[in-house]
């Protein structure tokens, strides 16, 4: 029961770092599509910005500031780099495609790392020790 509660409690923190990404994704959108009204850009720049912080101090509760960050930081650049696409008309670039890739890769990476220390956490090993396998003590 522990443990589903523990899970729930970082799927939740995801949701608030996922969240935290989108809006400040929606923040560099307004400063686009806003740009007419100075007033009008700047108070949606504010109030995104303002839901973003909010959102990352929620996700820090359930999550390492590592794992809030890497989530924010990619929904963020992965967001923003699709409405370029979709809503500006920008191209994507090798650059980007290359980051993007790479970006995913990093993220699997504290992933797995994550669940290897939280597996040693609860009592395995998750690695293997050498003494094990060759009988010295």
């Amino acid at each position: 029961m522990g443990k589903k509660r523990v899970g729930g409690r970082i799927r939740i923190g995801y949701a608030w770092a996922i969240s935290a990404g989108f809006n400040a994704a929606f923040a560099a959108i307004a400063a686009k599509f806003f740009s007419d009204s100075q007033l009008v850009k700047y108070g949606f720049i504010i109030f995104f910005n303002v839901m973003m912080w909010g959102c990352y101090v929620n996700s820090l509760k359930a999550l390492s500031s590592l794992q809030a960050t890497v989530a924010n930081f990619a929904t963020n650049f992965l967001s923003s780099g699709l409405a370029g696409i979709f809503l500006f008309n920008e191209t994507m670039s090798n650059k980007l495609i290359h980051s993007i890739i790479r970006l995913g890769v990093t993220i699997n990476i504290i992933r797995m790392r994550v669940m290897e220390i939280r597996d040693m956490d609860n009592g395995h090993k998750g690695l293997v020790d050498p003494r094990d396998v060759t009988g010295d003590t």
